[in-house]
């Protein structure tokens, strides 16, 4: 399964806070089941939601290999090697 892009992971999220609010609102409840069923109604439009933004057409045409290095730099970092003290005299 493909990672999300940024924009599934804010809208969903945005949808899950967003709705869980409204509804409890709307819905003016105080119960723990209550609750609980709402809380499960945002997560599953959220997960809805999220998965029904579009993905960007490059990502989706390029092969798996190119996209999950296509925005990493090529060489490989250098290690830092300490020489010395650290303190001066």
């Amino acid at each position: 399964m493909p990672r999300p892009t940024a924009a599934q992971l804010a809208y969903g999220s945005c949808t899950v806070v967003l709705s869980t609010v409204a509804m409890l609102l709307l819905s003016q409840t105080s119960s723990g089941v209550g609750v609980a069923v709402i809380a499960f109604a945002a997560l599953a439009l959220g997960l809805l939601v999220a998965m029904t933004v579009p993905v960007p057409r490059a990502q989706a045409d390029a092969p798996a290999g190119e996209r999950a290095t296509a925005g990493r730099h090529a060489e490989k970092p250098v290690p830092v090697t300490a020489t010395g003290s650290s303190h001066r005299r």
